[in-house]
């Protein structure tokens, strides 16, 4: 239980340094530069730690995908990139994949 814990926190940390990535403006922002160096070193970490359980098929592609979920809902909030019904219906479409990866793991 404790590895699908951290992938998730894994994941959630590289929706923060995707962020970061976007806002450090080529390491210009101190504040977001930090952000970005210290969520992607924690978002490793935390990713390694479930690979010692979690096949790294399954925990990269939930790890990805919660990231790439993250990055686009980040983006429409924060960032006022568009946003569409149909945007909405593929995120839906990726998380009912995670979902199933999360289903039939092994472990």
């Amino acid at each position: 239980m404790m590895n699908w814990i951290y992938l998730l926190l894994a994941s959630f940390f590289e929706i923060g340094w995707t962020t970061g990535l976007k806002l450090m403006d080529n390491h210009k922002n101190l504040l977001w530069t930090t952000i970005f160096y210290i969520s992607i070193l924690t978002s490793f970490y935390f990713l390694q730690l479930a690979l010692k359980e979690i096949p790294i098929g399954t925990a990269y592609s939930i790890y990805t995908s919660i990231g790439a979920v993250g990055a686009v809902i980040v983006g429409m909030i924060f960032f006022n990139e568009s946003f569409s019904y149909m945007r909405l219906a593929f995120i839906f479409i990726i998380m009912l994949g995670v979902i199933g990866l999360k289903i039939s793991s092994t472990h």
